[in-house]
């Protein structure tokens, strides 16, 4: 199973941590006559640990390529598809595409369009639940704006949760980037909006689950000349 780089550092520390917690564990109760207890405890450190590299892993996927379609993100189930307006860059009514990560998902986060970068911003903020209506504006979060090629734009927010507390964007203003390449990680439980042009055939519905960078959430109307 390969690792994203950043879970090594976490990966780390609770090793080390979990290695000195059962060490000091097996020297204090052992000599108790608790060696079911001692067992115990350490299968449960050894369980946590295995969940936290679990947490980081990186699946290999296809890279799919297609300008008319926009593709889930994350992995996670879908909690909101409704139309927004979006006041932070685009000012304009937009299409809110919003999916839920749990903490057993795989959190890397993929661009659901490919264009050039046109506006990044981190924001400070909250810690709500994920799936909060207030979390898009009031959570910890980053916004990226991506210019496709045919002018149009496409926005999307990371969102941290309850439990994430560390949002990573490789997102760069004057990029040009590809979709389904990998964009970013939200750390422990998060959410990502997806705002698209109003007029784009949503494809998902509240409910669905939906697997990053593989499943289509909207398809793109054609341009009128």
């Amino acid at each position: 199973m390969k690792i994203n780089k950043e879970g090594y550092k976490i990966i780390g520390i609770t090793g080390l941590i979990c290695l000195l917690l059962g060490t000091g564990i097996y020297r204090l109760l052992s000599s108790h006559d608790n060696g079911t207890l001692v067992w115990v405890l350490v299968v449960l450190m050894l369980l946590f640990w295995f969940f936290i590299v679990a947490f980081f892993r990186e699946p290999r996927r296809v890279k799919i390529h297609d300008a008319d379609l926009v593709f889930s993100p994350c992995d996670g189930r879908v909690v909101v598809t409704e139309p927004v307006h979006e006041s932070e860059y685009l000012d304009r009514e937009m299409m809110q595409i919003s999916i839920f990560m749990s903490i057993t998902n795989v959190h890397m986060n993929w661009l659901p369009v490919g264009g050039v970068v046109e506006y990044f911003k981190y924001h400070p903020g909250r810690f709500l639940v994920a799936w909060h209506p207030k979390s898009s504006t009031e959570n910890e979060r980053t916004t990226t704006v991506v210019r496709l090629d045919d002018g149009r734009h496409v926005l999307f927010r990371q969102i941290a949760g309850l439990i994430a507390r560390r949002i990573v964007s490789y997102m760069k203003v004057g990029e040009r980037v590809k979709q389904n390449d990998v964009c970013g990680f939200i750390k422990f439980g998060s959410r990502i909006d997806v705002l698209l042009p109003k007029d784009s055939e949503v494809l998902v519905e509240i409910g669905d689950p939906v697997v990053g960078s593989q499943t289509p959430i909207a398809r793109l109307k054609p341009q009128t000349k």
